[in-house]
Parts: structure tokens; sequence; C-alpha cells
């Protein structure tokens, strides 16, 4: 299902307070954004148990129940999970990953708020959530029926409402230092291949691991979980950042002439960070117009192809990911800096194009 509109984690809980407590809602989202955690979170603030029921896991009769006889009629009679005297939160996670015969029982579940002879408390609430076709996700098209049953709202990851959760929940400060200055890199899309990818659920799985190695953590082993829990090229920045947090060694420093580019082979990635800090600095002092340029940027400019110079010489590779194109193919840096650059350097732009 694709997104005419979508909303942030931040915005959940007051638009759940209108829609989930008249009417089913249907959460979508990429995995490891924190959807599950999100309705979790609502029920709790409205005193509501959360009966999280998983869609991959259920055959049509943990709804509906088994027959019994009763005065020689039979009788379905739904699981207790489901039967329960109180308003609860029905939470239907991976809904639209279940069996077709699953997602038909829960037809009347989600709109009569009923199975068989059972009804849902008054006060009771329903909220569905899953992942997205497009998502590489194991899920299933909707039937109609069941589409026409929920209002469908569609969840995207926001850096800024996770770096506040994170900051109350204990994440670990490499973890929420690195994303303040990378918002870009707290989700990517999720690959056509087996690897990890980032999402907030793996940032915060690295953040356990790093509290639990503590200070004693090698510089291979932040290799192996990083690379464990993230997208290989947040993985390589990440542990080009705690280089830079454990040596106090910043592009700061580099762009005053007080440090040098790392030539080793074992600093590759602290190479690869300080030139994506590089860019990010370029890209945000470097005016779009050479006519707004001041006599300080001027200098700044001039620092900036002398660095890439010494940084080619190093990385041809490297140095070209400062220059690069963004992602819709449009120059990131003004184009009267690439034509400087073009002049001073062009091997470089060349291998660009």
């Amino acid at each position: 299902m694709q997104a005419a509109a979508t909303v942030t984690p931040a915005q959940i809980p007051e638009l759940l307070l209108g829609l989930a407590t008249v009417r089913p809602v249907f959460l979508w989202g990429a995995p490891g954004i924190g959807k599950s955690s999100l309705v979790r979170k609502f029920a709790d603030s409205l005193g509501l148990e959360c009966v999280s029921l998983l869609g991959t896991q259920l055959a049509p009769e943990d709804l509906i129940g088994v027959p019994q006889i009763r005065d020689g009629r039979s009788v379905f009679c739904p699981p207790e999970a489901i039967a329960r005297d109180e308003p609860y939160c029905l939470f239907l996670d991976e809904l639209n990953a279940a069996s077709p015969d699953v997602q038909k029982a829960f037809y009347s579940l989600i709109l009569d708020r009923r199975i068989g002879s059972y009804e849902l408390p008054a006060g009771s609430i329903v909220i569905g959530a899953g992942n997205r076709a497009t998502d590489n996700a194991l899920a299933r098209p909707i039937a109609s029926a069941l589409v026409n049953r929920l209002t469908h709202v569609h969840l995207q990851a926001s850096a800024g409402d996770w770096l506040v959760w994170a900051g109350e929940h204990g994440i670990h400060p490499w973890v929420t230092d690195y994303l303040t200055d990378r918002p870009d890199h707290l989700w990517s899309q999720p690959p056509k291949t087996e690897e990890p990818f980032s999402t907030p659920r793996s940032w915060h799985m690295l953040s356990d691991a790093l509290h639990s190695f503590g200070a004693g953590l090698d510089e291979q082993t932040l290799k192996v979980i990083a690379h464990g829990t993230l997208t290989p090229a947040h993985a390589v920045s990440f542990c080009g950042y705690a280089k830079i947090v454990r040596h106090t060694f910043g592009i700061e420093a580099i762009m005053k002439g007080d440090a040098s580019w790392p030539r080793g082979l074992e600093d590759r990635d602290l190479l690869y960070y300080l030139a994506e800090a590089f860019r990010g600095r370029l890209i945000k002092e470097l005016p779009a117009d050479k006519a707004h340029v001041s006599p300080g940027l001027r200098e700044t400019a001039y620092r900036a192809k002398s660095l890439l110079v010494q940084l080619a010489e190093i990385s041809v590779e490297v140095a070209q990911t400062v220059i690069a194109d963004d992602a819709d193919g449009l120059p990131a840096l003004p184009g009267w800096f690439l034509i400087e650059a073009a002049r001073d350097m062009p091997r470089l732009v060349e291998a660009r194009r």
C-alpha cells in the first residue's frame, strides 16, 4: 500500500486517540521503526492492557475458538487471550502477513468487534500493524473487504522523535551523538539481500551491545557488532566516528591544519567518516552563489580544495564521496566550487562522471 500522507511517532498518540477509540486502525511502516512499542505505549496511556496477536503464528481456530456441545448444540469458545471481561487493546501485529484464512477470521472481530457470541467489552480498541511489501518483508495482499474495515495510517521514522526517546531511555551517548550529526542514518531502505540494515531498532541493539562491553570494547569487536546491526556504509561511518571520540580527532582539526588525513589502511573507516563530515561542512558553509562568498569563505574554499587534493592522493574513491551528487542525482556542492575543483583536480572530477 502506497502512502499519500505519513505521520511521525510523535504524532501517533493524538492521532490514535481520535481514531482508534472509535474505529479499528492499521499502522503501516518499515521494519524496526517502533510500531509495536508505539501501540503498547498508547494502550498504557489509556490504562488498557495490550494483548498482542502475531498474524504469522495464528490459525483460524486460534481466533474463532474450538466447538463445544452445550444443550445439544455446538458453541464456539474463543480463546481466553481474546475473551476478556474488562476492556483492553487488541493489537493484531503483522496482520497483513497472516494467511488469507486468518485474515478472513479477523473480519467480524475488526468490524463488528465480535467473535461468535463473544463481543469485545465496551471501551476496547483494535489496532493492526504490518510492514509494506516494498520493505522486502513478509507481507500478503489484504483483501479489499479487510482494507475497507480499517483506517490506514502510514508511519515514517523521525530522527528528532527517536533522539528525544533515546535521551529518556539510556541509549548509549555514542549512538545519540552520532545520529544527532547524521540523522539520515537512523533508517535505511531494507536491502534485497540478507544483510543487516539500519533502523531505530538496530541502533537500539547496537547501544545495548556498547553498554554491555563497556569501556573495554576494542576496535575489532566494535567493527563486528556495528556491521552486525547496521547498513554496511553506516557501520563503517560509525566505527570511524568512534575512533574520533576515542582519540579526540575530528574534521575541525583537519580544516584548521592541526591534523592531517589518516593514511593507514587500518584507519580507512575513519577516513570515510572524516570525508563525510568534510562534505557536510562544505554543503553547510559554501553559498550557492559565488557572489556571496566572503573573504573568510574564500579562504575556506581554498583550504577545502587543498584538502581534497591531499585526500585524493590517499584515496580517489574517498575523495569522490566529498563531491558526489546527492540522492536525486543533483550536485550537492555549489557549482562554482566544483568548477574550481575541476580546474585544480581534473582527474578527480572526471572520475566522478
